[in-house]
């Protein structure tokens, strides 16, 4: 059955309010004439975190002392994944009471939370646990990459991607439905501002990425336990299983969320909860000056600035809400950020002169390797890739020793026909800035297989004006639970689909026949060791 996708343009008042809303649930609180101290919310939170989000009237009986069964997942009727919200997953707090003993919480917060899981509570107190759900997740043919698609109570999707690095985890998280920025080059920006996510909305995008990682490290515990692994291989599966960067850099323009991002990490650099370090938290921008300087007096996490063009004019065309916000005053907010530290060491220690805004290079340099600043820098072949728009990148940050991050540039379904440069001319690129003195990398591209990369993020119900109304944002094939593995596009080419398939099979075949034999090989060589060792122990026993 096909029909045409209706597509909210509004967020409606959620109902219930997710629980690690924490400004909403205090309000609420309030509204009934129980105040909390910041102990018992501090505790409260950490004993919610330390349960695995369960569903809230198993929560509330576990605060009352009762023993309650815990489920598994499942896969629900509408092809969804229920990633089950009451599996524990393991966390990095080291904050812990002594055993036996728990903190004691009010009796008026219990009795609130009774009442508001039985179905007589007022609709506009309603609280829950969880509040959105992964509508698919899907892994790139890689492994490196989870694209997942969380579904939120009023019906929007947003999507978040988990990055798999060496030895650590990172989670790109959502923060608007939409983005009002419209940047020409990124998939998001077609879609327009639906509205903003909830504190509580973005945090359990970490909720869920982190239950799914848990249940990856335990099948492949379970994995290598099978094999006989080596207990240092099994460590490292283990560190696996927790998120230890965060960045926003999915859909949405962070810090026109300003007030829910800026509560969503104080939670996870909160040492009770995620207990992330705040050079693990990343908050990236296309260039909201004002709330640049905010957040460097509020909060000291890293910023990151979407630059994507080395003066005004260039910047305007492919960034519209550039109009109005000169390149030097971002790149000024972007400097105050990073050496923002070092001012605030000199004040507390000031030295014979009062030294507050002009740093020596050591200091610039120490502030640098932090990388608490960093300029993202998308690239598009044309006037912002040029060898002068390199020097011209390059004289910007000159004397500043800012972070340059190149993005290479991925295709998406945007309205100008874009594409990225060659490898050699971005590492031409990259020498010139850099001879400037500023650090200046090219970022791996990961995920790309998926949509799942660097501009690539918007759901796929927006580019389809007709299907299935039950379909997902994902091909309704790959609707299982657990990994998908999703075989990379193949590239477009001038000849029929028979020949191009031909010429890839031909090629494929020497390479198959090389894996062929050293499996047999490999078989062979595991049949003989078995052997040995069985008679070596034989040969013990007898004598």
């Amino acid at each position: 059955m096909a029909a045409k996708q209706q597509v909210k343009r509004f967020r409606d008042p959620l109902c219930p309010k997710p629980l690690l809303d924490r400004a909403a649930f205090d309000k609420a609180l309030k509204a009934n004439g129980i105040t909390l101290s910041e102990h018992h919310f501090d505790n409260f939170y950490q004993r919610l975190h330390r349960s695995g989000y369960p569903p809230l009237d198993e929560f509330v009986a576990e605060l009352r002392g009762e023993v309650v069964e815990k489920g598994v997942s499942s896969n629900d009727d509408d092809g969804s994944v229920s990633v089950a919200s009451h599996t524990n997953f393991r966390t990095k707090n080291s904050v812990s009471s002594r055993p036996g003993r728990k903190a004691q919480l009010p009796k008026a917060l219990l009795e609130f939370l009774s009442n508001n899981v039985s179905a007589e509570a007022d609709s506009d107190e309603k609280f829950a646990t969880i509040t959105s759900k992964v509508q698919m997740h899907q892994t790139s043919a890689d492994g490196t990459t989870t694209k997942l698609a969380v579904e939120l109570q009023d019906g929007h999707v947003v999507e978040s991607v988990l990055m798999r690095h060496e030895g650590r985890c990172t989670l790109c998280v959502s923060s608007q439905v939409g983005c009002a920025m419209g940047c020409t080059f990124c998939a998001t920006g077609t879609m327009g501002i639906r509205g903003n996510l909830s504190s509580g909305e973005i945090l359990e995008q970490l909720v869920h990425a982190s239950k799914i990682l848990s249940e990856e490290s335990r099948d492949d515990m379970m994995m290598t336990e099978e094999e006989g692994t080596d207990r240092k291989r099994q460590k490292k599966q283990k560190r696996m299983d927790l998120i230890r960067n965060i960045v926003f850099m999915g859909m949405g323009e962070p810090l026109n969320n300003y007030r829910n991002v800026l509560a969503a990490c104080r939670a996870m650099i909160d040492r009770r909860l995620w207990n992330l370090a705040h050079n693990r938290v990343t908050v990236s921008t296309v260039g909201v000056a004002s709330r640049m300087r905010d957040l460097t007096r509020d909060l000291p996490v890293n910023l990151a600035l979407s630059l994507h063009a080395p003066n005004q004019p260039m910047r305007e065309k492919i960034v519209p809400s550039a109009k109005g916000t000169p390149i030097e005053s971002l790149i000024e907010a972007l400097d105050s950020h990073m050496m923002a530290l070092t001012k605030r060491k000199l004040l507390e220690n000031p030295q014979e002169d009062d030294k507050t805004t002009d740093f020596n290079i050591e200091e610039r340099q120490s502030a640098s390797k932090k990388k608490r600043a960093m300029i993202e820098y998308v690239m598009l072949v044309g006037d912002t890739s040029t060898i002068e728009a390199a020097h011209q990148l390059g004289k910007l940050c000159e004397g500043r020793y800012l972070v340059v991050n190149l993005i290479p540039y991925n295709k998406t379904d945007v309205k100008d026909k874009l594409d990225c440069p060659s490898e050699e001319h971005m590492q031409e690129f990259r020498r010139i800035v850099s001879s400037y003195g500023s650090f200046c990398s090219i970022r791996r591209t990961m995920g790309a297989d998926i949509a799942g990369a660097c501009g690539q993020l918007v759901v796929e119900q927006e580019k389809k004006q007709v299907l299935d109304i039950e379909d997902g944002p994902f091909p309704k094939d790959n609707a299982k639970v657990g990994r998908i593995v999703v075989t990379p596009r193949r590239k477009k080419s001038s000849g029929t689909d028979s020949s191009s398939s031909e010429e890839s099979s031909s090629k494929q075949q020497p390479t198959d026949r090389l894996l062929h034999q050293l499996t047999v090989a490999t078989a062979i060589a595991a049949s003989l060791f078995f052997v040995s060792a069985s008679l070596l122990v034989l040969q013990k026993r007898r004598r």
